[in-house]
């Protein structure tokens, strides 16, 4: 690389200073997995600004997969809540003991009051980014559609919304609802509203199913 393509420190970069890193960890810590909606319209203006937004979130190659999809037939709503059922009912069946008494008792979705449902997909027959970084490691074209839904996670709550992600669901009877492209894959069926309530901790973690884990067990040295 020639030395007129290096940029100096003083360019024009902008400077997050200590009050923005203060509100960017605070943004992070109160993004929730909500459940919980209030019966209230959401301007959906908004939210197409939202995916905007995250549609900027790296993507391998830069093939840009992610494809959001509204979902505002109440028939295809009444599907997608049926297989959340049959799921999550095989997924009770899972477990024994005080621990399947507490899985009966926990809320896994918002599919009922949450007025925006979206289903995120990533598109694995784009020729966009030409295959770059995707042929030793295909998943990564996923991984990319994670990283857009987390930045409209962050995004949703920066602005007061709550946002779900429902994973207890049948992947190929919820795309067949949708009639979408055979070489699109789901990876996320979201839920958006204003929401009931607000806790800094995670619901799983209040209601005693998962405590965090501590930061020191997550860091290993080779």
């Amino acid at each position: 690389m020639s030395k007129k393509n290096i940029q100096p420190a003083n360019s024009s970069a902008p400077q997050f200073d200590s009050h923005f890193h203060e509100a960017f960890r605070e943004l992070v810590l109160w993004r929730r997995d909500v459940r919980r909606f209030r019966n209230e319209p959401v301007n959906v203006d908004l939210v197409k600004s939202l995916i905007e937004l995250s549609t900027h979130a790296p993507s391998v190659g830069n093939c840009q997969p992610w494809r959001f999809v509204f979902v505002e037939s109440n028939h295809r709503r009444a599907l997608v809540k049926a297989s959340f059922e049959r799921a999550n009912q095989q997924a009770l069946e899972g477990y024994e003991g005080d621990q399947k008494k507490a899985y009966a008792k926990l809320k896994l979705d918002g599919l009922d009051r949450a007025p925006i449902h979206i289903a995120v997909f990533a598109d694995e027959g784009t020729k966009d980014g030409y295959g770059l970084g995707r042929q030793t490691m295909p998943e990564t074209i996923s991984y990319s559609v994670v990283g857009a839904i987390h930045t409209l996670w962050l995004a949703a709550r920066m602005h007061g919304l709550g946002m779900g992600w429902v994973s207890i669901l049948e992947p190929e009877i919820v795309t067949k609802a949708l009639k979408v492209s055979h070489t699109w894959s789901l990876v996320a069926y979201l839920c958006l509203g204003w929401p009931e309530e607000n806790h800094l901790d995670p619901e799983l973690e209040r209601h005693g199913w998962q405590d965090r884990r501590p930061f020191k067990d997550v860091i290993l040295k080779r």
